[in-house]
């Protein structure tokens, strides 16, 4: 699964987070450059998990089944925490968008 569709987390609301998920860069709020940041190092640990599976695959001896199974791991882990993470967002847009005013 791709992490592209995390990083429009909140488009819909902070205009920092907007500019920075147009855009792809992180332009906002310290908190927005703090997303930025944590997904692409989700997205590098899901990247180096794929290569070192495609190594193990061909037979490379530079690559142990146990280094590729902990890599995997790491970028499971990873992407549950962003996950988790989106749906906390998610979840606080929703009951901030509910409140009466």
């Amino acid at each position: 699964m791709e992490l592209k569709s995390l990083q429009g987390i909140g488009a819909a609301g902070a205009s920092g987070v907007a500019r920075s998920a147009a855009t792809g860069t992180a332009t906002g709020p310290g908190f927005a450059r703090a997303l930025d940041s944590a997904l692409k190092g989700v997205s590098q640990l899901q990247q180096e998990s794929s290569a070192m599976q495609r190594q193990y695959q061909l037979g490379s001896d530079s690559v142990s089944l146990e280094d590729t199974m902990v890599a995997m791991q790491k970028a499971q882990i990873g992407f549950q925490a962003a996950v988790t993470v989106r749906n906390r967002l998610v979840s606080a847009y929703t009951d901030i968008m509910n409140m009466q005013v």
